[in-house]
């Protein structure tokens, strides 16, 4: 790694604006932030285009190489690469970098909607893994290295795993068992680590999955660490998938005319998190060990690893990420919708997310001194206040079962076909996703048949509140887009 110029790239942006340069290039607001109250709000001063002290994203030899440098060093990869368009933009380059048309890929049926539109996209035959649930909260289960060699072996053309690795709901999978699973096989292993940026950063969390043999793996900076919205990383080993095309791929799938401001804000994490990545993810870690001390008195609310739950293991779950804090209200008169509309309204706290019987709240290496005492008297007070279930909730599985396939993701999203409501397409084929978001994992494809136990479970959910959207954004629970085929 150069050090020819210690300064950061927001440093460079800085003094690059106070020289006084004539902007004659792009953007069009021409580093004029008086322009426009919101320009000013938005630092469109250090915005810029690729100008010659600045390197550039799609062939990286200055500041922007050496930050790609510092994130293979944080994370062991070979090799990584900034991403502008996110993890979505990372995971669409590394399933494409890793397959060809046609090929069969074993895919976690939780994974997020951007690697079903790599499915589609690349035209490839997913061959699908449903993860267990864990029956004491109703949560989607790790995959395990077992699962994973059976597949394989059941399917020996396969030529990609993809899994997610930790979940929406913080649930981490054996990576290291998985990857020894489909090495022996020949096949490279893509983790989708979007949540898990902060995991191998320190010995007190969860290693990651570069650390652990994955061959590529994409980290979302923004979910977990301090850097701008849209901001993430692609890694790879380059002994599986070749290096020159993950590089080829990473510039179809990201704008020609990059964020500095984006790139500022990741080259600063990665310059933070090489400094006092120890000491910041220490301090985190006693925060949320002080939420877990805080919330002891809780008597129908339950947190799966954290408060009186800290340190118990569950069955068909191999670890779990302790940054992310699950809230069930399986035994509590709220469900988890309810539970995060009171925290928004009455204390002033935001959650991440909520399904029928749990709700998701995301720490981070941001997250402050007063989050454990906040948190923590929210929870007691709406505990004691609503009380328990009549009887304990049953969980609603967002995808109670893999709905059988009539013909692939692609030839139903393309074919033409019509509206029908949702009671009348039972049996029929469906032609678009319809998710529950967030999380984003769809409860049905493209190509599936609308079958009954589905018809039900999209009812029970919009019954409890759930946001799901379908690919039209209509109203899924009413009308579902049909597809001759």
């Amino acid at each position: 790694m150069s050090s020819a110029d210690p300064r950061s790239l927001l440093e460079r942006l800085q003094d690059h604006h106070d020289q006084g340069y004539l902007s004659l290039h792009m953007p069009g607001h021409k580093e004029n932030s008086d322009l426009a109250p919101y320009l000013r709000r938005l630092g469109a001063d250090l915005d810029i285009t690729e100008l010659p002290e600045f390197d550039d994203l799609h062939d990286p030899e200055g500041i922007l190489a050496q930050s790609m440098d510092r994130a293979a060093a944080l994370w062991g990869s070979r090799r990584s690469y900034l991403q502008v368009n996110g993890s979505t933009g990372g995971l669409l380059a590394a399933i494409r970098a890793a397959t060809r048309r046609g090929d069969q890929i074993l895919v976690a049926r939780n994974c997020h909607k951007a690697i079903y539109h790599a499915i589609e996209l690349c035209g490839l035959d997913p061959v699908f893994l449903l993860p267990p649930t864990e029956e004491t909260f109703g949560l989607s289960g790790s995959i395990s290295p077992e699962m994973v060699a059976q597949a394989l072996e059941e399917h020996p053309n396969i030529k990609l795993v993809v899994y997610p690795s930790p979940t929406y709901d913080g649930v981490i999978s054996d990576t290291a068992g998985i990857c020894a699973a489909a090495h022996a096989r020949g096949v490279p292993v893509l983790v989708d680590e979007a949540h898990g940026a902060h995991l191998g950063l320190s010995p007190v969390f969860p290693p990651c999955a570069m650390g652990q043999g994955a061959d590529l793996a994409v980290s979302s900076l923004h979910k977990m660490l301090p850097s701008l919205t849209q901001t993430a990383v692609l890694h790879a080993s380059g002994q599986r998938v070749p290096l020159p095309e993950v590089a080829r791929q990473t510039g179809i799938f990201q704008s020609s005319s990059p964020s500095y401001l984006l790139m500022a804000s990741m080259d600063g994490c990665l310059r933070l998190l090489e400094q006092d990545r120890e000491a910041l993810c220490a301090a985190w870690i006693r925060r949320l060990k002080d939420f877990d001390e805080k919330v002891q008195g809780l008597k129908h609310l339950r947190l799966p690893g954290h408060g009186a739950e800290a340190g118990a293991e569950y069955p068909n779950i191999f670890a779990l990420d302790p940054a992310k804090i699950v809230i069930s209200t399986r035994n509590s008169a709220l469900t988890g919708v309810e539970l995060k509309e009171r925290l928004r309204a009455d204390y002033k706290i935001e959650l991440e997310m909520a399904l029928d019987h749990y709700a998701v709240a995301m720490t981070g290496l941001g997250t402050g001194d007063d989050m454990p005492g906040r948190l923590a008297q929210a929870l007691l007070e709406l505990d004691e206040k609503f009380g328990p279930a009549q009887e304990p909730a049953p969980a609603i599985q967002p995808v109670p079962e893999l709905p059988p396939r009539k013909c692939s993701i692609e030839q139903a999203a393309m074919a033409p076909g019509g509206i029908d409501f949702l009671y009348d397409s039972m049996g029929k084929v469906c032609g678009e996703y319809i998710w529950a978001y967030p999380p984003g994992i769809p409860l049905i494809t493209p190509g599936e048949i609308i079958t009954t136990p589905l018809v039900e479970s999209i009812e029970t959910l919009y019954r409890a509140g759930v946001k799901l959207i379908g690919t039209r954004g209509k109203p899924p629970f009413t009308t579902v887009a049909l597809r001759e085929t």
